[in-house]
């Protein structure tokens, strides 16, 4: 038994319901509905982080997880881009370039106050949402942009692994993958304060 492998028909299966979901809650959700969950996705984890205490920002829960700071971080690095990009599909556009890459940070990502960066965020975030209510709810679809899907699959062994592979995706299931992408790092977040708490 080969470690950390994922078998062929578990990852065809998951890009299979990845596949169905930005189908099914982007492609062919209502626009309203969309802009409602991904506004709710972004206030409820620039709540959480903001309503943790600054002393807590920096700190590790353990060695090989990110810190709240850490974690902000990320998100800002990869929203910004990712608003960029949700720009030029709401233009009509196929962004440019490879596909922004799984587990960005800055180069320094404790380098910055804490507040700043959460001050950062709220405002890519806005700017996505506002992107997000200009846009006619008919706009089309047709146009698709590259994406780095990363999702936990059971390897061989038992044990979870990250996966990750391309895919192209319309503005409305952009939005809803950068909805996924906050949620996912809202429950980092929480699961990391909670370790804290118990230290």
């Amino acid at each position: 038994m080969t470690l950390g492998v994922v078998a062929a028909e578990v990852e065809t299966a998951l890009r299979a319901r990845a596949h169905d979901y930005l189908r099914d809650n982007g492609t062919l959700a209502p626009a309203a509905a969309i802009r409602r969950r991904v506004t709710q996705a972004f206030e409820n984890l620039e709540k959480f982080l903001r309503g943790a205490e600054p002393r807590h920002a920096a700190r590790r829960a353990t060695p090989a997880e990110w810190s709240l700071h850490e974690i902000a971080d990320h998100v800002v690095q990869t929203h910004r881009p990712s608003r960029d990009e949700l720009r030029e599909l709401l233009a009509g556009h196929r962004p440019a370039g490879p596909p922004i890459p799984a587990s960005l940070q800055s180069s320094d990502p404790l380098g910055r106050p804490w507040a700043a960066v959460l001050d950062d965020l709220a405002r890519v975030h806005a700017d996505i949402v506002a992107d997000l209510v200009a846009v006619p709810d008919d706009f089309p679809t047709s146009v698709r942009a590259r994406v780095v899907v990363v999702m936990n699959a059971e390897a061989t062994d038992g044990t979870s692994v990250p996966l990750a592979w391309e895919d192209e995706i319309d503005w409305k299931a952009y939005a809803v993958f950068l909805r996924l992408h906050a949620i996912d790092h809202l429950n980092q977040a929480r699961k990391v304060l909670a370790a804290l708490a118990g230290c």
